[in-house]
């Protein structure tokens, strides 16, 4: 009998290669983070931002990694801007086999507080987006047999602190809806899972990062004794983007250092 190569069979489980991923907010933070490792793992991927410079820089550092790598303009928070997204990606690589809903907005005012324009405006981005790719490219996966529905939760999904406000509304409610999308494909071999950060050092909470105290005590809350960063990501990305987790959806997946069993 040959013996199995331990790069084979790694291979065999987790590369992407001829696999087509698109992830939103890819130009920073998670979003960077994911998309760089599903790009080092062989998946052609298209990131999406607002920022055109901090988008192309990004695009152009993975690129001089030696991955295949585009970078599409697009402000996903709202319905028109998602739809012009999609088309400018479909245009760029084609029907996409991996979609990482990354992208979102964390405006903090306190619950009595929130008003339409904070509530319209974290539907818009945090829930609203990630539905309306789905419905897009959900169908096309499921017709080819293989497809990944991926989103970022939070804490506040499950538990408020911090003024979770319409914040953790819309995360509670980006989980319901990978539910609902795997009810939905998952027969077909499209699964959709997400990833639930604990407290992560990125500019999407630099707010709360300027009260040190505030930031090490949630540290402690940890079981490792640190904060995450962006790199904590990559490899449960690449595991729920891959071949090997065909039989994991509808689940939310905590990488938070034990932050939320402590």
């Amino acid at each position: 009998m040959q013996r199995v190569q331990p790069a084979d069979h790694l291979a065999r489980l987790f590369s992407l290669e001829g696999r087509t991923a698109v992830v939103t907010g890819g130009s920073s933070g998670i979003g960077l983070a994911i998309a760089s490792a599903l790009a080092l793992v062989g998946a052609r991927t298209v990131l999406v931002a607002r920022d055109r410079d901090r988008l192309e820089a990004a695009a152009a550092g993975l690129r001089e990694r030696g991955a295949d790598v585009l970078g599409v303009p697009g402000d996903l928070g709202t319905r028109r801007g998602v739809a012009d997204a999609i088309a400018a990606v479909v245009a760029a690589a084609g029907e996409p086999d991996i979609v990482v809903s990354a992208a979102g907005v964390n405006l903090r005012p306190p619950m009595p507080e929130v008003d339409e324009a904070v509530w319209d405006a974290t539907m818009g981005l945090n829930l609203d987006a990630p539905f309306l790719l789905g419905q897009r490219f959900g169908r096309g996966m499921a017709a080819r047999g293989y497809g990944r529905l991926i989103a970022v939760s939070s804490q506040q999904a499950h538990r408020a602190f911090v003024d979770s406000g319409a914040y953790g509304v819309s995360k509670a409610a980006l989980e319901a809806l990978a539910r609902s999308q795997a009810e939905a494909w998952s027969a077909s071999g499209v699964t959709s899972n997400v990833l639930v950060p604990g407290f992560v050092l990125t500019p999407l909470n630099a707010r709360l990062q300027q009260d040190p105290e505030r930031v090490a005590a949630l540290a402690a809350r940890t079981m490792v004794g640190r904060n995450g960063v962006p790199d904590d990501f990559a490899t449960a990305a690449v595991f729920l983007a891959s071949p090997a987790s065909g039989y994991v959806t509808g689940q939310a997946l905590f990488v938070d250092g034990g932050f939320s069993v402590h």
